[in-house]
């Protein structure tokens, strides 16, 4: 039995057919295949059947499938340990990080390691809270957010807290609450809102809201960017929610807390088990828990 065999498996447990895994793995669609066959014959078993127009795996392929991500971590785990032995902490991380929390944790995360012969390489996204798991298969490390109070777990997935940072409810300068420092959720949800579509994190801290309010908000605009929510409610279009830890000082707006209900983020570092492994990718999750710790410090409401 060969380690290849299982990974080739749990590839396409994972990514649910061979063309995926192909395209995943730059090979042709017929070498998966064929790798398939070759499996097959070296253990004795059928690990795929026909599904439609695919193929899907059979109770022995999804035995081993399962089991791969056992065999892959301890591999890591040896290398990782031969690597620190032998001093050679170095290698390429592929990191992929939602625009809002990689402003403030690359350039930190770049220079903490200034001196490190890791080579992080970024990639900024921004995807639905449930879609950030996903990237895991092909990043060594996710940086995502959820509102949840608990993140959801995903099994072998390896998942750390890296800040929990305040959202704050952004209002134009020349609005009535101008003077005031903080709004309860009765008073915010009689406001036009400008939200991010429904599945993202700030959408459901705005559901949150509505719950506490007993009644839902009316929203004019639906954005992800947060820079075009800023210049919207700018505009006087709505109010919204932005994170503090990124949202600069404009003349134009203020940020207001918000009362009575927990209003804040947590910012996760996700690695595949494997990855997470490996000393390098250590390391970078690390860097990113200890410029998070400080952040946090410097935040307390």
């Amino acid at each position: 039995m060969e380690s290849r065999h299982l990974t080739l498996l749990r590839e396409l447990r994972d990514r649910g057919s061979v063309a995926a895994v192909a395209a995943t793995t730059w090979r042709t669609p017929s070498a998966v295949s064929q790798q398939l066959r070759t499996a097959e014959r070296d253990l004795g078993v059928r690990l795929v059947e026909p599904d439609g127009r695919g193929l899907r795996l059979t109770d022995e392929g999804r035995v081993l499938a399962e089991a791969a991500l056992d065999v892959e971590t301890a591999l890591a785990r040896a290398q990782a340990r031969l690597d620190e032995f032998r001093d050679r902490l170095a290698g390429e991380v592929r990191v992929a990080a939602l625009p809002s929390a990689i402003e403030y944790l690359a350039p930190r995360l770049l220079t903490g390691l200034r001196d490190v012969p890791i080579d992080v390489r970024l990639d900024d996204v921004d995807v639905a809270e449930e879609d950030f798991v996903g990237l895991a298969d092909d990043y060594d490390v996710v940086i995502g957010h959820t509102v949840r109070a608990v993140p959801q777990r995903r099994r072998g997935l390896a998942i750390e807290e890296v800040v929990r940072e305040p959202l704050d409810i952004v209002i134009p300068v020349d609005h009535r609450w101008a003077t005031r420092r903080s709004i309860a959720p009765d008073e915010a949800i009689g406001e036009p809102w400008v939200a991010t579509p429904p599945g993202y994190p700030f959408r459901r801290l705005l559901e949150r809201i509505e719950r506490a309010a007993g009644r839902p908000a009316e929203v004019v605009q639906e954005v992800r960017d947060n820079r075009v929510v800023e210049a919207l409610v700018a505009a006087g279009v709505g109010i919204a929610l932005l994170p503090r830890f990124t949202t600069r000082p404009n003349p134009a707006v203020r940020l207001l807390r918000l009362r009575d209900v927990d209003s804040a983020r947590l910012v996760l570092a996700m690695a595949r088990r494997d990855r997470a492994e490996r000393a390098a990718v250590r390391r970078v999750i690390q860097e990113l828990i200890a410029i998070g710790a400080g952040l946090g410090a410097g935040s307390r409401e």
